[in-house]
């Protein structure tokens, strides 16, 4: 990551990551975990943006914008990739401006390549599992910014079944989750971004989201009550 100063360097998981020079991701997924803020969406943003990726979303054919929101952060983000392994196709899934990403969908007449319908057709769900079944295809490098926010459970098994199909087939995958069941994706690692911006690699089990989840479904009357009591 070449120098820079102000917003967003000085955002503490920026910081960390140029003071670690830089992250590596050896598996063929790599997901980020933390709380919200923590900067997982501004180091995926960048990461999409510094790969070629339109930042609202897209394929790297798609050149649109609705509202310009993205840091610089991927203009100053170098990628390194492993010698003869240049992805054939790639997308970035941002749940949040999806909805942009359809619009444009529709204008460029390119349904086929999303099961032919329009997403605005489906639901936010049945859409992103649209894109996952019908868009991505092998060899293919796939940015997903929070997925889950419009998957139900038995969607998110769905995804995790697909990805483990197109990893298969030379697929790279790197998601910013709050997920307890994505970030159980086999043979997966996992960074999980601290509130002081601290990036350590850790296993499923110490990741906040599931210590969390299973404390909460262990005994849901009881967390609740600790919980309204503190």
């Amino acid at each position: 990551m070449t120098g820079a100063g102000g917003y967003p360097f000085d955002l503490p998981a920026v910081r960390a990551l140029r003071d670690r020079r830089g992250l590596r991701l050896r598996t063929p997924v790599t997901l980020l975990a933390g709380d919200n803020g923590t900067g997982k969406s501004t180091l995926i943003e960048a990461i999409a943006v510094a790969a070629g990726f339109n930042p609202e979303g897209g394929s790297t054919s798609f050149n649109f914008a609705t509202r310009s929101s993205e840091s610089s952060l991927g203009e100053h983000l170098v990628l390194s990739r492993v010698p003869g392994r240049r992805p054939r196709t790639g997308y970035f899934l941002r749940a949040e401006s999806f909805y942009n990403v359809a619009t444009e969908i529709e204008r460029l007449g390119v349904l086929d390549g999303y099961g032919g319908v329009s997403p605005h057709q489906r639901s936010h769900g049945e859409s992103f599992l649209d894109l996952a079944t019908h868009r991505f295809g092998p060899a293919g490098l796939y940015l997903l910014d929070e997925p889950e926010a419009a998957l139900s459970v038995q969607g998110c098994l769905a995804l995790l079944v697909r990805i483990a199909e197109l990893v298969a087939l030379g697929s790279q995958f790197i998601v910013a989750t709050h997920s307890p069941v994505l970030l159980a994706c086999r043979d997966a690692t996992i960074f999980e971004i601290a509130a002081d911006g601290g990036i350590s690699e850790i296993d499923y089990d110490q990741a906040d989201a599931v210590v969390l989840t299973r404390a909460f479904l262990a005994d849901p009357d009881r967390f609740m009550n600790r919980l309204l009591t503190d």
